[in-house]
Parts: structure tokens; C-alpha cells; sequence
């Protein structure tokens, strides 16, 4: 019927159509109307009302004539008979059955559970609209359980609750033959639950007479019994009804004719001559209960003999007909034994049953059938530790172990602290050694091996599971029930005797039966987690697993994308599997991206109704019944449509439901402490967090709220901003306004009244609840009405309740609207940062918030490129201020044009803007905070570089006067040679150079020997007549060379400086990068001295490391980086000054001006680039100079030579000599990168790694160190401590000495003065390989250097020495 069939996860996105409320519809929309109000359990899906385009009223309306008469009400009426509705509306039941046809597998089955939800009549066998095939939907009906209650002999209530396909029931067909008057869906009704339309019926709102769909459809109901006096019926009874006339539909009439407990035909009358009369006489002749309804006959119930019953509905009262039936009914089923089941119904031929002929859903149910069947037949709790064994004992030592570790007790020391440890990882070696069970096996193979059907194999995992289950669940539940009865009715009592106590021990037990007998997917993926976590441990594979453990977390980031939750708690451990959770995120952002989610947790007591909501908001599956109630959290994802993509500003929702606050208390244990780690883990985690409040019981808001208060108490104290929703379910009288008024002011002033006394357990400053998180008493407190219309299990779910989660639904986006969310990767570390804080049960003391932290190393690392580029810009524009400050361009530096020029080179201020605005939204709320001070930072760095350039510059302006003096003198020396030479006027060399040598003596110091052979060139030049164009064009270039050389070398050290920033490793990030590099070079070197310098100055050891890294750079890369920069910069430089020599001559030409004029243009062009100006020929005769192009052609001739000699004394060793100390590579990356916080741990002398000097907020650093390294010992003893500081923190039993007469606890260290109160010093239980490693390795040589010994207290753990090199170099990528 439908080519491209719809699929669950289509209807189940946030759409625009799911967060608005409609009663009335386009045609278009009305499929996706009906959708998802049945999916929100709204049973008024089916009467929702059609709009037409041109719709004014559906009224039939004639245009009046003027002169007919108006009085005439026959010919009024008569209209009715002669027109009919333009277009007829689409009956309720075929936009279902349209929707049934055209959907998947899985929907259909999601679908039929919703209609059951609903208290709808179920479709039991259908015919396809086109070929007439008959299918038998079974798999539509997997997932549905019914309840009921019996009494029994002696009157005792006994409950019941099966899967329905399970269930063996009475079961009532009802047919009919031909057209009858009487409805017998609407009579079926009456007699199942006359407040409801649990079949639909032509009377129902909506019902059309052009009904397509529904014809040869039988539909199936159960009746279930509440266990009182009143029920209809005592067991639980199902009924079938077969649309349209039986005699169309014979398969239909054999097959539930055959296997109904009692038949029920309606018809008009009985007629011989009918062609149903056959059957009819059949069944009447057949010992299986029969009975006849004919709609056209009024006598009442006639028993005509056992088992048979007739009943007139003619002109009677419905409800003495349905009171007579339900007796008739009642009276056959007592002699009748007969039970049907569904399954049985694809025992029938000739029907196609949708679980056989689907061949994915059959392979599933194979595949699960045989894991099924690797289950002995054992006691459940026996079953589990024998193919769970991964989740038991082991894993929940691990838990207790990993609890001690993080809180540690008074006295302990690091020796105890590096035990625990050691116990955690052989507790995870016996984990890796345990044997994976056959049937966890046979699981990982079919979800690797088979992908294909991996969701249907779940579904029916799950379906058998839950059979396996549930009759020892459902034992344990009706002993749990009275047990606890009994221990309420003691505790009412006030019954304080050994009867109180053994009735409370037995209802533990039994709390712990339920706990063991519980065994669903999410235990089999917790035994996965666990077998993924201990091969994380040891970092191996198991023995005998064919599949690689790295696979695993794969297979649940698929069923997290397919629609099943996730545990993210577990519940039975209490405790978070980080390394399991975090491995599955990251493949959830491998396969789908790093999306943006909104969190949203709800919190409530247990069985409040927070699974049955979520459910009904966004058509989730959490667990929801009585054997089944959420323990821990799961997390489920909930898709964004595209189009709502825009709005929303994120990909999914990620919904996390909870265990119950206080649930431990039905089992008699202590809760406060649990509900508060719970509270805290969720709200932190959440974007928004509903708070379900079940009634108006103020004791039971108490036990809530006072968990929930604290926790955002905590969320304030540690940044993190939530929201939150308060939802009052089942409210008896919603409607009335004041009394919700008054409702919302108590829990206000509840809300404020909590906040003061947790402000004080929290050191926090809050006088009510809106000081602590943004929440509006109007908008943000939701009251719910009841969830049944009337008493269940025969109650459909309130509409009005569906109106309110809709309601609620809106009030979510419109949070959620406002909210960035959070990406993939950033909720991987907020679930390790709050679990990290909240092990060590001094939350706020301990919370890491690693997005911030990351933001803000994110933020450094900008501030680094900032601050390079301001540098870098400004070393440019010194450089030229420089050239033309020798060059007597400028005689006088203002500091506003220094700014200025810096502001418009560097474009630090748009870059800066940029990422502010541009950055990711989360982050936004995180960079506001720094915004304001890095602007100051930037701005501080920038007054500083142009003031120490101007006083740079200045400088040079007064030395100017001194430098001057030396040009002249080498410019008469020029002129004496030309007098010399044309004196002489003479070719023969050997004249030349005699005459040459002795004038050189009597002039020239031996400094200036360097200059001899440029100074005999020229003498040459003039003694062979050359021209003073010639010569002139030849001193130029000698001129240039040393100005040349100069720019560059500094030139090109800038490019190398940039380079080397960018490529060496070791200097391409920031200080912690840098620092990180240090640490790893020390251990490779393994050399104690580098060490102490390291440790003890560390400042130096950073400028010597910076140097020692750029000279092998420079050294290694000299060919092929250094040198061709070099001549790059020689070849640019060379085109400048070609390019000026040029221009110079087309100025002058054009002006008519003389030599005078061409020198000034030269000079004046090359001012930026050179230290050369008219100056450095002065006293050099050249007013005769009158042929331009020859000068431009002898400096075109000249130049390569002046270059080619300055590239052949360019190698390793003249590079650093040739060039000013201040502009070497290693000084300008030390100034950048050591520009930062230099202040050290008063502890162990670890160097703050804040990249910004005089930062704002504490000091802290990646990790600590083991504080005798700052000469820390125990007092009155020769024992260094082996203490590293993060651990010494919690020792509320260790005390240390700022100075001789002041004793501090180290719990208290912020109290021991300024040098400490600076330092932020948490609580970490982290194995720091690293200084572990560097005790053990040099034990002797500290000893030596330290004058003391690590004896005693100081003693070094056995563990330490475990850790080698490798360790300790690996560990620094963990932590830095």
C-alpha cells in the first residue's frame, strides 16, 4: 500500500507538528496530527476535526427566494434528503488503519502499544486493502502487558501481570450478519467500560458512512478486573469484533468462531431463507456458547437451553441490555474451560503472520531465541553471577574500593593511598580473567556479525527477557507488597518488638531478591561495559574473544542512534562506569559528528510518574511498570528535526531518567546521602531538570526538594547554571486557579526557606531560591491532572493529563530555545567532571569543570597568537622607526602614533572580536566571564610594547649625534683617494698599489683593514679615468652593504622566528605545551643536575631549553629553511633597491634636477627598508654627476656582487654572531613564551601554568609533585615526605609549618598565609606517574642532595617503583 513505508524514528524527531496542540487540521496534516497524539497517549487522536480551505460552516445552507414561503418547514427540511456535505470527512478509523498500513514493523508495534495505552481495541486480523490477504499483526502486540486483580476462594485478591500475547484468557467473538440498526461495537462498549469508546462505533464524534478501511478488520480487547466486588467480570476476559458482515468474511468467522470462548452474533431477525441461517443453526446445534442479539426484536434475555441466550434490543434500555449480556456472558464462561491466546492465532493457514513473513524480524527472534536457550534453567540470582560475572562481586568491590580511594580517611598517607590503588587494578586483573559467558558471547558475535537485523534481534531479546522474568518478579512482588504492609502497619503502631525488626529484615531480603531476579538489556550491556573496562585496565583483549574490545563501545553508540537508552548509572553499584560512558560518546560523535544536545533529567520520588511522562512527551520506552522501576539513570536520544534545527540551535535532546529519590528507603536503608549524589549528578548534568512532585503531600515535597535545593546550591557554587521545572502530578482540581496560586506561593516560600539553611551547609551567600538559579514561580511550576479517567486497569489516560504534557513539552523548548546545550564531547567531560567531585563527597571543594578549563586553555592559546602578533607587528614597525631614525627621517616619536601604527598592522582588536563573538554558543557563556579581563591583558601588553619600543627608539634618537661622527671621515678618505689617482694618472698596477699602500699607512687604522679592497677598487677606478657616474654608482653600492647585511639578518630572524614558532614542536604552543616538552626531555635524559636546575630555577632552565631548541633548529634546518630565507630576503631586497634606483632617475628626469635631487628620491625610498641616507655621502664630491641611467646601470652591474658576498659568509656559525643579541630567535620566543605566571606551589614548588602574568584567579597547576622536592619533611626527623600535595589536602590528620611558629592543617592550607590563600589545590586521587617515577629513579641522588632520607613516614611505596620511563613520559599527554 505504501511504497515507502514511515519509520519509528521519523514520527519520534521534535517536530513543529509535536510541539503544537491541535483539535482541528488541514487534510495534509492529519497523518501527523493523529501520530503524535496517540504517541502522547492522548486517546482524542481520533476525534480530531478536519478544516477544509473554503470551510465556513459544514451547515447545508439553500439560497433563499424572496417570495417563497418561509413558514413551510417541510420544504425546509427537505433539503437534508436532497443534499449532501461537499466533501465527506475522513472517518477516525481509516486514518488509523492508513496509518497501520503504511508504517514499518516497528511503528506499527509502537503504534499498537500507544492504542492499548489508550484503551483502544487493538487490530487482531486485517485484510490488505488491495490484495484481501489476511495478516496477523502478533508482533504488533510484544510489547503490551495488562494487569488485573482476582479474588480468589477465600477471597483473597491475587494480582496478575502478563504479556498480553501470553496471556491465557476467556475469550467473546462478536460478528454480525447483514445491516442491523443497533451498534455492536457501541454495545460491546457498554458492557466493557461504558465511560469509554474502546471499540469505535458509528455514533462516536467523526464516524463517516464512507468508511474504507476498516471492513473485514477483527479488532481484539480485554477486559481486566480490578479485584472489587463491582467488576463486570471476575477474570480477565478478551473480546473480538469483526467489522462488517460475517458472511463477506469467512476466514475471519472460522478462525475466531473456532477459538472463542462464547460467540455473539447480531443481526436484525432470523430468517431460514438468510445465508447465514446455515452458520447461525451450526452454532446453535454446537456445545460452545452461543449467543443471539437481533436488533429488531424487544424481548428481553431468554436461556433457550445451556449455553445459548437470546436478547431483543429493540425500543430497550442500553443499559438493562448490556446488564442482561454481561450476565448471559458471565453465565456461559462458567461452564466453559476454553482460553485463548493470541499466539495461537498464527497456528491458522491461509493468514499471513507478520513476524514469519517479515525475514529480519524472524532472524532476530532466531538468533534471540537461541542466546535464549544458552540460559539454564537455575535461579535467577545463580543465572546471573554465572553469565554476568563481570557485573558482580568484582565490579562492585571495584566501586567500594574507588569510593575509599577518593575519601580518604584523616590519617592516611600516600603509602595507603598508592595501596588502594594497587587493590583497584588487581580487582580489575581478576575481572580481565574471568570467562565471558557463552550467551554474552553469542551476543557480541550477532551484533557485529549481523547488523542488519541488530534491532529487531533486541526487541526480541528484550520480549524474552522480560518472559523469563517476570513470574519470579511478579512472585517477589506480591511478597514485597505485604511485607510491607505489615512493617507500615507496625511503624503506625508505633511497634518497636522484634516483630517490627524481623518483618524489616524480611523486606530487605526480598528487596535484594528483586534487585538479583531483575535481568534485562541493560544488564547485558553493563556486563559489556564492565568486560570493556578491564581490558581498558590491563590493555589487552580477553583470552578466547574473537572480537576486539575496542569494538564495544560501537555496538551501544549504535543502540543509543537506533532508540534504546543507554545506562548511565548504575544502579545497582551506584556508580558511574567514566571510561565505559566516555568510549561510547566518543563513538556516538565518530558516527554522528560532535552534535549539540540539550540535557534534560527528571527527578522525583519512586513511582511519581517521571518514566510514564517522558514516555508520553517524546514516545520513549522507558521501563514503567511495577517489576521494572528505573534504578541508577539512563540516557535515550530524542532528534531534532531539521527544519526545528533553526529554532532550537541543536541536533538532539538527550533525555536522562532516574531511580526514584528515596527508593533505597522501601528496603529500609539510609537515602539522604544517595538522593543528594544523585540530585547533584543529574541536575549538573542537565540543561534543565524537571522536578516531579506526586500530589500535594508536603512531607513528600520535603524529602524532595531538600535534595534538589542542594544541589543547585552546588551548580551555583561551581558556575554550572541549570534550570529547572517543578511538576505536580496528580492533582485533583487543576482548574482552580487560586488554589494553584496558593500552591505556588508555599513551594516558593519552601524553596527559600531550604535555600538558607543549605546556603549555610554550603558557605554560600543566598537569602532565596531565585538568588541561586533563574526560576519564575509562574511559568516554571506545572500542576498535572490525574493520568486515568477513572480507576484503572480499565481507565484510559486523561486527556486533560495529555493536554498538560503537552503544555509541558512547549515549556521545555521554550527553555530550551534559550540554551546552547552542550556538544557530544563536552557532556563526556561534564559526566567525568561532576562523578570525579561527587566521589570524593566534598563536591564543590573537588569539581573540575573541564569545559571551562578547556575554554580557557582555548582562550591562552589565542592569547598567545594575539600577543606573538602584536609582538611581531611591532618588531616591523621598530625596525622601520629604527631605519629612519639613522636615516634622519624622523626626529621625534610620539607614543599615540606608535598605538596607532600598532592597532593598524597587527588587527589584534578584530581578531580578539572575532572569537568572542564567532565561538561556539556553550563556550560564549564561559568567555563572557573572561572577556573583560583578557581585553585589559591585551590592552596592558600593548602599552607595554610601545613603550619599551619608544624608549628603544628614543635611545637611538640621542645617540645619533655620536654615530654620525664615523660617515664622514670614511667619506674623506673617498675624496683623498680621488685626488691621489688623479694625480697619479696611471695604468700600471704595480704604481698604483706602491702609491695605494703607502697612502692607506698614513690614513687608515688597522680596524679598518676589512674596508682596504672596496677603498682600492675605487682609487682604480678614478687612476683608469672611469666616469664620477661610474664610481659614484660603485661607493653606492659599497655604501649599501653593511646596511644591507644588517636588514637581512634581522629580517630574516624575524621569518625564522615565526617559523620556528609554528613547526618546532617543542615551541608551538603555549607555556604548558612548552613546559610538557621540558618534562619529557628531562626523562629521556635522565640527567639528576638538568633536574635540580629545572626544579629549583625554573625560569633559567625554560630560557636554556628555549635556546638549546632554537639552535638545532637553526643547525638542522639551515639548508633547507635558514638559507633560503636568507636569499629570499636578499633577492626582495635587491629588487627594492633596483625598484628605487629606477624611480629615482624617471623623478629626476621629469623634474630636470641634478644628482642632488636623485639621491634625496633614492635614499627617502629605501628609508624603511635600510639604514642609508644622504649623510653617508656626505663629503663626497659628485655635483658633475649628470647621467642617470649610466648610475642606475653601474648599481644594476654592482649589486650582485655586494649580495653574492654577503649570502657566501651567511652559514651556522655568523648567523647568531651577525646578529643583535635583542633580535635573535631565542630571545624573541623566550620573551613571548615566558612572558607568564612564574609563581610556584609553596608546597612543591610546581610553576603555575597560567599563561598570563598577574592573572586573575587563583594559581593552579596540571599536577603536583611530591613536596619534598621543596625540602618538606616530617618535623623533629631526617624523613622527607612523600606527600604530593593534592593528596596531603584531604588529610584532615596532617599538619605543616609556614614558618617556625605558625602549624596549619593541610585541609586548612588557604589559612596559612598569602602564599598559600593564592593557590587552588584540589583533591585528586590521580596516579601522577610522572614525580613518582623521578623519586623512585633518583632516590639516592635526592637523598644525597637533600641531606635527609624517604624513611619512616617518608617511606616510598612499593607501587612507585612499578612505573617506568615509558610510564611517566605517556603520563604527561593524561595531564598537561
Amino acid at each position: 500500500m505504501c511504497r515507502n513505508k514511515l519509520r519509528a524514528a521519523d514520527v519520534l524527531q521534535i517536530t513543529e507538528h509535536s510541539l503544537q496542540s491541535h483539535e482541528s487540521c488541514a487534510e495534509e496534516d492529519l497523518i501527523q496530527i493523529f501520530i503524535q497524539k496517540l504517541l502522547m497517549i492522548n486517546y482524542r487522536a481520533r476525534y480530531i476535526t478536519t478544516k477544509y480551505n473554503n470551510e465556513k460552516d459544514h451547515t447545508q445552507q439553500r439560497d433563499n427566494d424572496p417570495y417563497e414561503d418561509e413558514s413551510d418547514i417541510f420544504k425546509a427540511l427537505s433539503l437534508s434528503s436532497k443534499k449532501t456535505s461537499q466533501s465527506e470527512p475522513f472517518d477516525p478509523m481509516d486514518v488509523q488503519m492508513a496509518v497501520f498500513h503504511c508504517s514499518d514493523g516497528f511503528l506499527k508495534q509502537l503504534l499498537v502499544t500507544k492504542l492499548s495505552q489508550c484503551q483502544y481495541a487493538l487490530p487482531l486480523l486485517v485484510p490488505d486493502p488491495f490484495t484481501q490477504q489476511i495478516e496477523f499483526p502478533l508482533w504488533t502486540f510484544r510489547q503490551i502487558n495488562k494487569s488485573w486483580k482476582m479474588r480468589n476462594t477465600n477471597y483473597e485478591s491475587i494480582s496478575r501481570n502478563q504479556p498480553i500475547y501470553k496471556a491465557e484468557t476467556p475469550m467473546v467473538f462478536f460478528f454480525r450478519f447483514g445491516s442491523v440498526s443497533s451498534s455492536k461495537s457501541e454495545l460491546m462498549n457498554n458492557l466493557i467500560n461504558e465511560k469509554h469508546d474502546t471499540f469505535f462505533h458509528r455514533n462516536c464524534p467523526g464516524s463517516s458512512r464512507t468508511r474504507e478501511l476498516m471492513d473485514g478488520v477483527v479488532e481484539i480487547a480485554w477486559f481486566c478486573p480490578s479485584g472489587s466486588y463491582d467488576d463486570k467480570f471476575t477474570d480477565c476476559v478478551a473480546f473480538c469484533n469483526l467489522h462488517g458482515d460475517a458472511g463477506d468474511h469467512e476466514k475471519q468467522l472460522q478462525i475466531l468462531t473456532e477459538m472463542a470462548s462464547v460467540n455473539v452474533v447480531l443481526l436484525s431477525q432470523l430468517d431460514r431463507n438468510d445465508k447465514s441461517a446455515a452458520i447461525i443453526q451450526n452454532m446453535y446445534r454446537d456445545r460452545k456458547p452461543f449467543i443471539c442479539l437481533f436488533s429488531e426484536d424487544e424481548s428481553t434475555v431468554i436461556k433457550t437451553k445451556k449455553g445459548k441466550f437470546k436478547i431483543g434490543l429493540k425500543d430497550r434500555n442500553p443499559s438493562e441490555v448490556s446488564e442482561e449480556l454481561r450476565r448471559a456472558i458471565n453465565d456461559c464462561l462458567s461452564e466453559s474451560s476454553s482460553t485463548f491466546r493470541i499466539e495461537d492465532v498464527s497456528k491458522h493457514s491461509d493468514i499471513r503472520v507478520d513476524e514469519e513473513d517479515d525475514d529480519d524480524c524472524r532472524r532476530g527472534r532466531e538468533a534471540a531465541q537461541q542466546m535464549m536457550s544458552l540460559l539454564e534453567k537455575k535461579d535467577l540470582t545463580e543465572i546471573k553471577e554465572s553469565v554476568l560475572p563481570h557485573q558482580g562481586k568484582l565490579w562492585h568491590q571495584w566501586c567500594q574500593k574507588n569510593k575509599e580511594l577518593h575519601r580518604p580517611r584523616a590519617e592516611e598517607i600516600e603509602m595507603e593511598t598508592s595501596r588502594k590503588h594497587t587493590v583497584m587494578k588487581n580487582i580489575r586483573q581478576k575481572q580481565h580473567e574471568s570467562d565471558i559467558s557463552k550467551f554474552i558471547t553469542f551476543f557480541i558475535k550477532e551484533m557485529i556479525s549481523h547488523a542488519e537485523n541488530k534491532v529487531y534481534f533486541l526487541k526480541w531479546l528484550g520480549i524474552f527477557l522480560d518472559e523469563y522474568t517476570s513470574q519470579d518478579i511478579s512472585t517477589l512482588h506480591q511478597k514485597y507488597d505485604a511485607t510491607w504492609s505489615e512493617v507500615v502497619k507496625l511503624k503506625r503502631i508505633h511497634d518497636k518488638s522484634e516483630n517490627r525488626k524481623t518483618e524489616q529484615a524480611k523486606l530487605e531480603r526480598i528487596s535484594e531478591e528483586l534487585q538479583a531476579a531483575a535481568f534485562g538489556l541493560e544488564h547485558i550491556m553493563r556486563e559489556i561495559g564492565q568486560i570493556y573496562e578491564s581490558c581498558s585496565s590491563v590493555q589487552k583483549n580477553k583470552k578466547d574473544l574473537e572480537f576486539d574490545f575496542s569494538s564495544f563501545p560501537s555496538l551501544a553508540a549504535e543502540m543509543m542512534i537506533s532508540g534504546f537508552p543507554l545506562e548511565l548509572m548504575d544502579g545497582d553499584a551506584a556508580h558511574v562506569p567514566v571510561v565505559w560512558i566516555s568510549a561510547v560518546l566518543d563513538e556516538l560523535i565518530q558516527k554522528l559528528g560532535d552534535q549539540r544536545v540539550f540535557v534534560l533529567s527528571v527527578l522525583g520520588l519512586q513511582s511519581s510518574g517521571k518514566s510514564t511522562m517522558l514516555n508520553a512527551m517524546f514516545g520513549l520506552q522507558f521501563a514503567v511498570s511495577a517489576g521494572r522501576c528505573t534504578r541508577g539513570a539512563f540516557m535515550q536520544l530524542v532528534k531534532v528535526s531539521d527544519e526545528m534545527k533553526t529554532q532550537m540551535k541543536f541536533d538532539y535532546i538527550l533525555v536522562v531518567d532516574t531511580e526514584g529519590l528515596n527508593a533505597l528507603e522501601l528496603a529500609g536503608k539510609s537515602t539522604r546521602h544517595h538522593d543528594n549524589e544523585l540530585a547533584t549528578f543529574v541536575i549538573g548534568l542537565a540543561n534543565l531538570t524537571l522536578i516531579n512532585i506526586f500530589g500535594e503531600n508536603p512531607s513528600e515535597m520535603q524529602d524532595i526538594l531538600q535534595s534538589v535545593v542542594q544541589a543547585f546550591m552546588r551548580m551555583k557554587k561551581v558556575r554550572l547554571n541549570p534550570s529547572c521545572v517543578f511538576v505536580h502530578q496528580n492533582v485533583s482540581d487543576i482548574t482552580a486557579g487560586e488554589k494553584n496560586m496558593e500552591g505556588r506561593r508555599r513551594l516558593q516560600k519552601t524553596l527559600d526557606e531550604m535555600i538558607k539553611v543549605a546556603a549555610e551547609e554550603e558557605d554560600c551567600d543566598a537569602e532565596c531560591f531565585s538568588d541561586v538559579i533563574a526560576f519564575d514561580v509562574q511559568n516554571d511550576v506545572k500542576y498535572f491532572a490525574q493520568l486515568w479517567e477513572g480507576n484503572p486497569p480499565m481507565a484510559p489516560p486523561n486527556p486533560k493529563y495529555c493536554e498538560n504534557i503537552q503544555e509541558l513539552k512547549e515549556t521545555i523548548m521554550s527553555h530550551a530555545s534559550k540554551s546552547h546545550g552542550m556538544m557530544l564531547i563536552h557532556l563526556k567531560d561534564r559526566i567525568k567532571d561532576l562523578w570525579d567531585a561527587l566521589l570524593s563527597e566534598q563536591f564543590i571543594f573537588s569539581f573540575k569543570n573541564s569545559l571551562e578549563i578547556a575554554v580557557y586553555r582555548k582562550l591562552e592559546t589565542e592569547y598567545s597568537k594575539w600577543s606573538w602578533r602584536l609582538r611581531s607587528a611591532m618588531m616591523e614597525i621598530e625596525n622601520k622607526l629604527h631605519n629612519q631614525i639613522q636615516n634622519k627621517e624622523i626626529y621625534k616619536l610620539e607614543e599615540t602614533d606608535l598605538q596607532r601604527e600598532l592597532k593598524k598592522t597587527s588587527k589584534v582588536e578584530e581578531s580578539m572580536s572575532e572569537f568572542f563573538e564567532k565561538d561556539k554558543d556553550e563556550d560564549k557563556d564561559i568567555l563572557i566571564e573572561w572577556k573583560t579581563s583578557f581585553e585589559i591583558k591585551i590592552q596592558e601588553l600593548q602599552e607595554n610594547i610601545v613603550g619599551e619600543t619608544k624608549r628603544k627608539l628614543n635611545e637611538i634618537l640621542q645617540q645619533q649625534d655620536l654615530l654620525a661622527q664615523r660617515t664622514p671621515h670614511e667619506n674623506t678618505l673617498y675624496e683623498k683617494s680621488r685626488e691621489l689617482a688623479l694625480k697619479l694618472r696611471t695604468n700600471d698596477e704595480e704604481t698604483l698599489k706602491k702609491e695605494f699602500d703607502l697612502f692607506w699607512k698614513e690614513n687608515i687604522s688597522m680596524t679598518a683593514n676589512k674596508k682596504r679592497e672596496e677603498y682600492y677598487s675605487i682609487f682604480q677606478k678614478y687612476c683608469h679615468g672611469a666616469t664620477s657616474a661610474a664610481i659614484f654608482g660603485e661607493i653606492i653600492c659599497q655604501k649599501l652593504k653593511d646596511p644591507i647585511e644588517q636588514s637581512v639578518y634581522k629580517k630574516t630572524a624575524r621569518d625564522l622566528t615565526d617559523e620556528i614558532r609554528s613547526n618546532c614542536q617543542s615551541l608551538n604552543g603555549n607555556r604548558s605545551n612548552l613546559e610538557k616538552r621540558i618534562l619529557k626531555r628531562l626523562a629521556e635524559e635522565e640527567d639528576v643536575d638538568k633536574y635540580m636546575k629545572y626544579i629549583n630555577n625554573p625560569k633559567d632552565h625554560f630560557k636554556s631549553f628555549i635556546r638549546d631548541e632554537v639552535s638545532r633548529y637553526i643547525t638542522d634546518k639551515f639548508s633547507v629553511s635558514v638559507l633560503p630565507k636568507m636569499k629570499k630576503n636578499i633577492e626582495i631586497l635587491q629588487q627594492k633597491i633596483m625598484k628605487a634606483a629606477h624611480e629615482s632617475t624617471e623623478h629626476v628626469q621629469v623634474n630636470r634636477g641634478d644628482v642632488g635631487l636623485w639621491l634625496r628620491s633614492f635614499t627617502q625610498k629605501l628609508s624603511d627598508e635600510l639604514i642609508f641616507s644622504e649623510k653617508d655621502l656626505r663629503g663626497l664630491k659628485h655635483e658633475d654627476i649628470d647621467d642617470f641611467n649610466l648610475l642606475e646601470d653601474v648599481i644594476r652591474q654592482e649589486l650582485p656582487a655586494v649580495m653574492s658576498n654577503i649570502s657566501s659568509r651567511f652559514n651556522t656559525e655568523t648567523f647568531p654572531v651577525n646578529l643583535d643579541y635583542k633580535f635573535r630567535p631565542d630571545e624573541l620566543l623566550f620573551e613571548h613564551l615566558c612572558q607568564c605566571c612564574w609563581v610556584q606551589c609553596p608546597f612543591c614548588g610546581a610553576t603555575c601554568t597560567n599563561t598570563i602574568e598577574n592573572h586573575h584567579g587563583d594559581h593552579s597547576v596540571s599536577f603536583h609533585r611530591v613536596i619534598s622536592l621543596s625540602r618538606i619533611y616530617y618535623s623533629d626527623t631526617d624523613y622527607l615526605s612523600a606527600h604530593i600535595c593534592t593528596s596531603a589536602v584531604a588529610n584532615s590528620n596532617l599538619y605543616f609549618y609556614p614558618n617556625k611558629s605558625q602549624k596549619v592543617l593541610c585541609t586548612d592550607y588557604r589559612r596559612a598565609g598569602e602564599d598559600y590563600a593564592k593557590w587552588s589545590i584540589t583533591h585528586d586521587v590521580s596516579e601522577l606517574p610522572y614525580w613518582k617515577w623521578f623519586v623512585c629513579r633518583f632516590l639516592k641522588d635526592l637523598e644525597k642532595y637533600y641531606t635527609k632520607t624517604f624513611d619512616g613516614s617518608g617511606e616510598i611505596p612499593d607501587e612507585w617503583r612499578k612505573y617506568s620511563k615509558q610510564d611517566a613520559i605517556e603520563s604527561l599527554d593524561k595531564y598537561i
